[in-house]
């Protein structure tokens, strides 16, 4: 059998349709990473706002360049949910797809009948990924929820930052992209199930907290066994693998971080700077001494410029790297080798540069094949092919603006 014949090449998730009734970061990028593997995702916003992610950051001739990046390789559709025609269309919808995505309000998808209970008589098998700021099960289900509360909540601020100073965010929506992925992940965990006879549909309830509190496997158990609430350790780890993590600033005003996540590491650390193999040789001990390499470091470090300087380190096993700013990643050698950037043809901007899918896939690789689109561009496609709106249908419904 032909590679064609058996399916090699095309995107995995190829065949998968899902409708998002989501927008701004955690339910739109969740629907993004399935898009980006193949899958079929409508992308419904309303259609006098449309979603909010397409004004956020910054923009170039009056066009989002967030939003291309994080709506691309979906259709947009616009209809506007408020209308009981428009509800019904909306169900439609989830009658089409495998997948349905939301984070909007409780009580707003109750009042609409788009929650769980009304959508899975709809499509039997559906799987909904629904994010929250609380969950479903919680007393504060229907709260408001943003990324950076989630992050907060999740214990990976309380760590994060100096000792001596406030805790501190990360430079990005952490919350709402980790709560994307996991999320993406149980989308993809539940379509496995789909085209089992048995197959009941799945309903997937995540927290914009819990993602991140998952991640941080150990700060529960050190708790529960130990009674440590770990603190804040500048470019340490609060519970760190090694004697020697940080970042250090080289002769060349230029920054590199070392890492050693193993005793064989922290002994080449310590063969680097000259300090003599006995004291180094059990983990009790290097541990005793985290403080005198890091002070040796922060010396050795800034009497060298920044290549001299990784060339040693390299050559003595020891892992380090220059912090890259996002100008060092567009130059960086290991990035053109991984095609990790790639040119997307924009009708607003022509070519631009985004992230290429991640991961790469052998066989059945992801691919983008658009930008975020402009609002409602897909509207004929979507509701008269793929629902099978009849040319009358679709007149009504623009005639009366729900779609």
């Amino acid at each position: 059998m032909d590679a064609e014949a058996n399916g090699a090449g095309r995107p995995i998730l190829d065949g998968v349709k899902v409708v998002e009734f989501a927008h701004v970061i955690a339910g739109p990028l969740a629907g993004t990473l399935l898009a980006d593997m193949g899958a079929d995702v409508v992308h419904v916003e309303d259609p006098y706002a449309g979603d909010p992610g397409r004004t956020m950051g910054p923009m170039k001739d009056g066009h989002g360049l967030w939003w291309k990046v994080s709506a691309r390789n979906k259709s947009s559709v616009t209809l506007d949910l408020r209308k009981p025609s428009g509800q019904q269309l909306a169900r439609r919808l989830v009658e089409w797809a495998d997948v349905c995505i939301t984070n909007m309000r409780v009580s707003t998808l109750e009042r609409w009948g788009l929650d769980w209970d009304s959508l899975h008589v709809v499509n039997p098998k559906l799987i909904m990924l629904q994010v929250t700021g609380n969950g479903l099960t919680s007393s504060a289900r229907d709260d408001p929820g943003f990324g950076k509360v989630g992050e907060a909540r999740s214990g990976v601020v309380h760590i994060t930052g100096f000792p001596d100073g406030p805790p501190v965010h990360t430079g990005f929506s952490h919350a709402d992209t980790v709560t994307a992925l996991m999320g993406a992940f149980g989308v993809a965990a539940a379509l496995n199930r789909r085209h089992d006879e048995d197959f009941e549909g799945e309903h997937i309830d995540l927290a914009l907290f819990e993602s991140l509190f998952r991640l941080i496997e150990w700060q529960v158990i050190i708790y529960d066994q130990l009674g440590i609430v770990p603190q804040r350790a500048g470019n340490q780890l609060a519970v760190a693998p090694g004697a020697v993590v940080n970042t250090y600033m080289t002769a060349t005003k230029e920054w590199v971080t070392v890492t050693s996540g193993t005793p064989r590491s922290v002994q080449q650390i310590a063969a680097l700077l000259g300090e003599p193999p006995e004291p180094y040789l059990k983990v009790e001990d290097q541990k005793l001494r985290t403080g005198r390499l890091d002070d040796l470091l922060r010396e050795w470090v800034g009497a060298s410029d920044t290549d001299s300087c990784l060339k040693a380190m390299h050559e003595a096993g020891v892992v380090a790297s220059r912090i890259y700013s996002i100008e060092d990643i567009m130059a960086d050698q290991t990035y053109r080798e991984r095609e990790d950037i790639i040119a997307v043809a924009d009708e607003d901007l022509g070519s631009v540069r985004m992230q290429a899918v991640v991961p790469k896939l052998l066989n059945h690789p992801g691919t983008v094949w658009r930008t975020g689109p402009s609002l409602g561009a897909d509207n004929e496609t979507v509701f008269k092919d793929k629902l099978g709106l009849s040319v009358e249908e679709f007149a009504q419904l623009a005639g009366e603006h729900i779609v």
